[in-house]
């Protein structure tokens, strides 16, 4: 077996290891079972196709892109390397190569994609032709808490386990949890040998900025770096074609690129990507994952990521090549509600909802950070004692005030309203405004009422955005998005410490544009995306589209008026009596946490005036269940003979005593005549 150096220098022209490779190398050489966090662009793919050429049998490589596939085999075989991948996107011509290659036993590194393990035939092909190694790129993918979460990674523990051979997993981004569900997932929870070789990037310089005319914010970004390869992410298909329209306009070269285009569209911008330089894709995060192109020399995020570990992984792109590279993020509060609510309206379970807003607190604390944002970036990943230099707050320090008083206001504000309001209820206390919510509430008798004024609305959300940057402050998930206090937070309503605000940002919200006009308030946002995701879930259970439950003016009215019982659900807009049987426990239970538990009999008069009535009859017949003294045999009138009596209403004790029959007539016909005769 020769020595790696010696193929590293033969093979792949490198003359030495980058650090921590040579480690990772010799274990996946021996054959244990290895987990490899490493830093985009340390060279994670040498350390599984270094060891496949030292091993005997095939090297099964399993990868996310066909893109990054294809990249991979023709830098392979451009050194000479056998290699070949079996893909969707495979001329006749190139798939039979590949086979030819196997049945030879000429190919050293096969490349698929997951999915191509959910074929019933795939493992039988994989034993047959002499698998001795798994290797699993961006093996973050199999977490169902990540940001790229594939479900046909799940498969590969088993393909493990089938073909008995060792495995080598390999991912750039990774946190404690995310590591803990690759181990358990693809190592059935025995630990492998695990190479953690740092999050830092020291090339890439971080920046952030608030939003203020974001296309003219990315174009003059751009106009600084004219002639350089880089990547804007944009959070919609719209926005990438319109940007990429405005910088071609500027004189750039640039394309767009999303899912929806044609698939040849998307390759063509793939290909001259990698090919042309100087090129900038105006792109949403279907584009990157996998790009080697090495000298990406800027990433600009014109929205907000939906992660920390998501924008960990999209600013990785840039600089590859280990030489300067620069990002720019912009973020606003919009952005922040748009990804609130992608949260909230989507169908994960309430642990995974509750962890991705998690996430996204620590991407806002890092938008906002006073201090180094390396040092915050890499203190999520557990990474400490980082020196920087390359971010925007150690080149020109933040402007901060201690802005202790503001934030102990919002938090009074918080308490006095018991943890039940979002950001838009508590800044109308805050300025005195007097709104119809603020009066029905009674908030306008509280001792924080008005005394906010120093900020107009504006500048007070960009002070409950850093307070939840700081970690004082988290939406409440099971509360609507209703904001609560941390723990952190008591020490300062305490006046024990002090907060430190940015004064910058604060300033430059009072200049910002209108936020755009939202359906309902900021408030109730957050009920009305848990309403959409409630009407989501029911619309394609019953495939049907989602306005056929209920239409947007009807959850708009559910979220305002939250309606408590099924006779309060009766009376919104567009809920007929079909729609109340069918739907109200469920609605019911999204705006008030538990469902309706009401009797049959009981909904089907739900919101009619024989409701109420029924109602009192039930608390009557509660009282004298054991007789007038209570202690006679326990007597009660069935819910459907209450509901045949609210909507009959006898007048007369021969008519109630014809309803009831005699033993019951004798114990309740009285009271439920007086009943009947109160309401009128």
């Amino acid at each position: 077996m020769c020595a790696a150096a010696t193929v590293l220098r033969d093979v792949f022209g490198f003359d030495s290891f980058r650090p921590g490779q040579q480690d990772i190398i010799d274990a996946v050489t021996r054959g244990d079972n290895v987990l490899a966090i490493m830093p985009t662009g340390g060279g994670k793919s040498l350390c599984f196709q270094l060891p496949a050429l030292m091993r005997d049998g095939v090297t099964l490589v399993i990868s996310p892109l066909i893109a990054l596939m294809r990249d991979q085999v023709r830098a392979l075989r451009e050194a000479g390397v056998e290699a070949g991948a079996l893909t969707s996107g495979n001329t006749e011509e190139e798939t039979a190569e590949v086979w030819d290659a196997l049945e030879a036993g000429r190919l050293k590194l096969l490349y698929i994609a997951p999915e191509r393990l959910a074929s019933g035939a795939a493992l039988g092909m994989l034993r047959r032709i002499g698998v001795a190694l798994i290797a699993v790129d961006e093996a973050h993918c199999v977490s169902q808490w990540g940001h790229d979460f594939r479900p046909d990674y799940l498969r590969i523990g088993e393909l493990r386990r089938a073909l008995d051979v060792p495995l080598a997993a390999f991912t750039a981004t990774a946190d404690g949890e995310t590591r803990e569900e690759i181990v358990a997932r693809l190592f059935d929870g025995q630990a492998p040998q695990t190479f953690l070789h740092g999050f830092d990037r020291p090339n890439i310089h971080l920046a952030f900025a608030a939003k203020d005319n974001p296309r003219r914010q990315i174009l003059h970004f751009a106009a600084a770096r004219k002639g350089q390869s880089g990547i804007v992410y944009c959070g919609t298909r719209a926005k990438t074609e319109s940007l990429a329209s405005a910088l071609r306009e500027a004189g750039h070269a640039a394309l767009h690129y999303h899912g929806g285009m044609d698939p040849d569209a998307r390759r063509d911008t793939e290909m001259r990507f990698q090919r042309d330089d100087g090129l900038i894709v105006v792109a949403t995060v279907a584009f990157g994952m996998g790009v080697d192109k090495p000298d990406i020399r800027w990433v600009a995020h014109a929205d907000l990521p939906k992660s920390i570990e998501s924008y960990y992984q999209e600013i990785g792109r840039a600089g590859r090549d280990g030489a300067p590279a620069e990002t720019l993020t912009l973020f606003g509060a919009d952005d922040i509600r748009l990804r609130r609510a992608q949260i909230d309206e989507g169908l994960a379970p309430p642990e995974r909802r509750a962890a991705d807003h998690g996430r996204l607190n620590a991407l806002l604390g890092l938008a906002e950070a006073l201090t180094c944002r390396r040092e915050t970036l890499l203190g999520y990943f557990g990474e400490t004692g980082v020196t920087c230099g390359a971010c925007d707050l150690c080149d020109s320090p933040a402007e901060v005030f201690d802005g202790t008083e503001a934030v102990r206001k919002a938090l009074s504000a918080i308490l006095r309203t018991d943890e039940w309001f979002g950001a838009g209820h508590l800044i109308d206390i805050l300025l005195g405004n007097e709104t119809d919510k603020v009066r029905q509430r009674g908030h306008d008798g509280l001792p924080t009422f008005g005394v906010g004024r120093e900020y107009d609305k504006r500048q007070w959300q960009a002070v409950f955005r850093q307070m939840m940057g700081h970690d004082l402050i988290r939406p409440d998930p099971e509360r609507h998005g209703a904001l609560r206090m941390t723990d952190t937070a008591l020490p300062v309503l305490r006046g024990e410490e002090r907060v430190s605000l940015r004064r910058d940002t604060i300033r430059t919200a009072k200049a910002s544009r209108p936020a755009a006009r939202m359906l309902v308030s900021e408030e109730d946002a957050p009920l009305l995306s848990a309403l959409k995701a409630k009407r989501r879930a029911l619309a394609e259970a019953a495939r049907v589209p989602a306005y056929v439950i209920f239409n947007d003016r009807t959850l708009i009215e559910m979220a305002e008026t939250r309606p408590a019982t099924l006779d309060d659900m009766a009376h919104v807009n567009g809920v007929g009596a079909k729609k109340l049987a069918n739907y109200g426990d469920a609605f019911l239970a999204v705006i008030n946490g538990e469902a309706a538990g009401m009797h049959p009999s009981r909904r089907k008069i739900a919101g009619r005036g024989e409701a109420a009535l029924y109602d009192r009859l039930l608390e009557v017949q509660a009282d004298l269940m054991r007789g007038p003294e209570g202690i006679d045999k326990p007597m009660t009138c069935s819910a459907s003979l209450l509901a045949k009596v609210a909507r009959q209403r006898p007048g007369a004790p021969g008519d109630m005593a014809r309803l009831l029959g005699e033993k019951r007539a004798e114990r309740f016909a009285e009271a439920f005549l007086d009943v009947i005769a109160e309401a009128g």
